[in-house]
């Protein structure tokens, strides 16, 4: 079984978020699998997360091997949420373990997909990684830097800011090719 983990933070104010793009690619990957159900089966199985308030998560058993989560605890305490599901499911990090997040070292249009490697400073994946005593599990790097040098911004106000409409657009292209890989990778 596959624990899948959109990483963000909780909440209508940081739904748009450059931070909350491991949220957002959990919503489409839901909608994308919602789509090829009802088309197979000519029925919309209306996918929609259940908050689980003792892992302080929404968790939606996609398949009997998929665990999509979107921790409630914030981004800086992700670690917490990701140590219970982790321990309660009997995960193997190693091997069970995908985080998708946000990441400035990557230009807005690319993506990663690496184990044991992150970006240079990222509380979320900190979180998890001090959480889990180690750094040995699957990252989705969703590029989201697109700051230019006369109009810089620091990181950490310019994650906390909503995509413009063009860079969203950017995102969501993204998300197709992202789950193609997963699937390649993971899903198959």
């Amino acid at each position: 079984m596959y624990l899948i983990v959109g990483l963000g933070n909780p909440g209508e104010k940081y739904k748009n978020n450059r931070h909350n793009v491991g949220f957002q690619f959990i919503d489409y990957l839901i909608k994308k699998l919602n789509n090829q159900k009802s088309k197979v089966k000519n029925q919309n199985y209306n996918l929609k997360f259940k908050n689980e308030k003792r892992f302080s998560t929404f968790i939606l058993h996609l398949t009997s091997n998929i665990l999509l989560v979107k921790p409630l605890t914030f981004m800086n305490l992700s670690g917490q949420a990701v140590k219970q599901l982790v321990s309660r499911f009997k995960f193997h990090v190693s091997r069970d373990l995908i985080v998708v997040h946000d990441d400035l070292d990557i230009p807005l249009g690319k993506f990663k997909i690496q184990k044991g490697v992150g970006p240079k400073l990222h509380n979320g994946i900190e979180s998890i990684e001090k959480a889990l005593d180690t750094k040995d599990f699957w990252r989705v790097r969703i590029g989201v830097d697109n700051r230019i040098n006369t109009d810089w911004i620091d990181g950490e106000t310019y994650v906390l800011q909503n995509f413009k409409q063009k860079e969203k657009e950017v995102a969501n292209q993204m998300f197709p090719k992202i789950y193609n890989q997963l699937k390649t990778l993971f899903l198959a």
